[in-house]
């Protein structure tokens, strides 16, 4: 896996084509650090998470390692928790996510594309979460954002058949926000960051942890809340934005 950043933008690229970037224990370990150096770099402000192949996003879980590893019960735990910081902090990072997928994007890959905040997908490719195909029970964790996604009864359309989607599908699903080509899937990802990037940062995170107090249960505004929106009014971007508007500019937000 290698981790970039690059004009406000950082990439995180998958990048084991011999296996289609399917997820070894080691790379689910490693992971959330790679995560939390995004979170912690002041140059990035919108992360996407991308292949290094065209012919795959990531195949889902190293199954061959799977097999040889699976009677190991202290193994599976070792596991299970990579997969659950994974999943978790990616769906609560600070800063939008987008993942850009072509080629298969199953299993442990599409439950990373999942807890992206949106996806961007080329015409070719195919999706699907597959647990039943091999016997195992999705967690309740992943489950939740499945279903946060495209809803109870789609969620159960695709766990119960295991099947693969066409990119199509999967739009019409709920699975994927951006359908193009695989020829532009890098440059219709990298715009839609820019444009992310280019908004008030303090907003978009604002809004990215209400989303995510929303999907944890919360209903109303608490203190909390109330706070984080009364305090934006003394912020430095509402001044930029209010200085930019008046002065039919684009804004310089200052917040990083």
């Amino acid at each position: 896996m290698n981790l970039s950043v690059e004009d406000d933008i950082a990439w995180l690229v998958l990048n084991r084509p011999e296996k289609k970037n399917a997820l070894n224990h080691a790379m689910w370990e490693a992971l959330p650090g790679l995560l939390r150096q995004v979170e912690a770099d002041r140059r990035a402000k919108v992360l996407i998470l991308a292949s290094a192949t065209p012919e795959a996003f990531c195949a889902g879980a190293d199954i061959e390692e799977f097999a040889v590893r699976a009677s190991d019960v202290d193994w599976r735990r070792r596991n299970q928790a990579a997969i659950r910081e994974t999943q978790a902090t990616l769906a609560r990072l600070e800063k939008p996510a987008i993942a850009a997928i072509d080629g298969v994007c199953v299993g442990g890959g599409c439950g990373l594309a999942i807890a992206c905040d949106l996806r961007v997908a080329a015409d070719t490719a195919r999706l699907g979460i597959t647990p039943a195909k091999l016997g195992l029970v999705y967690s309740l964790h992943d489950t939740k954002l499945l279903v946060d996604l495209v809803g109870p009864s789609r969620a159960r359309h695709i766990l119960y058949t295991g099947a693969l989607f066409g990119a199509e599908t999967a739009r019409d699903m709920g699975l994927v926000d951006v359908l193009t080509t695989r020829d532009r899937l890098r440059e219709d990802a990298l715009a839609l960051a820019r444009e992310i990037a280019a908004n008030s940062q303090h907003s978009v995170r604002a809004t990215k942890k209400i989303v995510r107090r929303i999907l944890d249960g919360a209903a109303d505004d608490d203190a909390e809340s109330i706070a984080q929106f009364f305090d934006a009014f003394d912020g430095p971007d509402l001044q930029e934005g209010v200085r930019a508007f008046t002065e039919k500019r684009r804004p310089v937000f200052p917040v990083r």
